[in-house]
């Protein structure tokens, strides 16, 4: 099931980035078989099994890859797959064995996704980092936060999720497409930096523009300004949103708020935004969260409540869309994006899929299935 259906890769467990794209990819009904180490990962970023969400939807099977006869028996599989999907600092993939040379003379159709912080070249291409270290390098972090304080990390979804991902995600593809074409595989490079630079594009043409005139926190969608800001409500901790940018959406704004227009200055006249900010500020704390979405969802203001992890679930339109599913009894987010000609199985959680099983679609024998696993027949 899913316009994937039929393409099958083989991902190399890794952290971020890498099983998401895994995970996407299972999710649109790729046949996703995971290569996991056979030690534990790091306890500071792993969590339970049945807590890894991303994990989901795929069949995983733990391989000695010091091992040449596994090493043997994974090219194997390669040699079966549409693609590949690894996230280790370069060179780790040569040392074992598997690298992009050995895998394409193998499958020479192969699409061979390689996801890193900071690229496969590079002085800093062997350094560790994190998302946090890739979009300081790309202007994104410095844009991000209020008025006379330091960046804001944006929790890690734009290095990792944004510019590692979904680039990930789209380059393997763009590369199957291409060799279905062509008969040739190839190398995607992946790197968090590239793409969370790549994500800045429309916001670099902004500051080429003149749209982007001040500091950080003094501009149109930093909070700077006081129609794309965040507002308390009485109620201590609670908060809606406003992003009444164009025009009309803020002349509704101040229609729904009772505000006469001629009190107010031109809304691009950042001098003044600062003291309505102050007006505005004072008003969202007269009423709670409740009835100023009463008021104001739904309409053309551009508002909706800010929710939390906790709260998001229970909002009508997520629940209309069936935006959260259960998955082995934990509540997360459904697959995206939707596909209107080719539905979706629904997701399986982690553990549940039997490798053996996956393992013989990939053409491998019980004896070989029995090496690669390590358990006798």
């Amino acid at each position: 099931m899913g316009p994937l259906a039929g393409v099958k890769i083989v991902e190399f467990a890794g952290i971020g980035p890498a099983p998401l794209a895994a995970m996407m990819l299972a999710d649109m009904g790729a046949t996703v078989v995971r290569i996991d180490r056979l030690t534990p990962g790091d306890p500071a970023i792993t969590m339970g099994e049945q807590f890894e969400f991303t994990k989901r939807s795929r069949a995983a099977v733990a391989v000695d890859l010091k091992n040449p006869a596994n090493v043997a028996l994974v090219l194997k599989m390669i040699g079966e797959s549409d693609g590949l999907i690894e996230g280790f600092r370069p060179g780790v993939m040569e040392r074992l064995g598997l690298g992009p040379d050995v895998c394409l003379a193998r499958n020479p159709r192969l699409a061979y996704g390689r996801v890193t912080g900071w690229g496969q070249q590079g002085p800093l291409s062997m350094a560790a980092g994190h998302d946090l270290n890739y979009i300081a390098l790309t202007g994104a972090l410095h844009a991000i936060g209020r008025a006379g304080d330091k960046p804001t990390p944006p929790l890690n979804l734009v290095g990792d999720y944004g510019g590692g991902t979904l680039y990930l995600v789209v380059g393997l593809l763009a590369a199957i497409i291409s060799a279905r074409a062509t008969g040739k595989g190839q190398v995607i490079d992946a790197a968090m930096v590239d793409g969370a630079l790549s994500l800045m594009t429309p916001i670099y043409a902004m500051k080429a523009g003149g749209r982007l005139p001040r500091p950080r926190g003094y501009n149109q969608l930093d909070s700077g300004s006081y129609y794309y800001e965040v507002y308390e409500c009485s109620e201590p901790g609670t908060y809606i949103s406003i992003a009444s940018i164009e025009e009309k959406f803020h002349a509704e704004l101040l229609q729904r708020l009772e505000i006469d227009p001629a009190t107010m200055p031109p809304q691009r006249d950042a001098t003044h935004w600062p003291a309505v900010k102050q007006r505005l500020t004072a008003l969202f704390r007269t009423r709670t969260r409740s009835e100023w979405c009463a008021l104001l969802e739904g309409t053309d203001v551009c508002f909706a409540p800010v929710l939390s992890m906790d709260e998001a679930h229970t909002h009508p339109h997520n629940a209309a869309r069936d935006a959260f599913i259960d998955v082995g009894g934990m509540r997360q987010p459904a697959p995206a994006p939707r596909f209107q000609g080719t539905a979706l199985a629904h997701p399986t959680p982690p553990g549940a899929t039997d490798p053996n099983q996956a393992l013989t679609a990939w053409g491998l024998n019980a004896a070989e299935i029995a090496e690669l696993t390590g358990k006798t027949q």
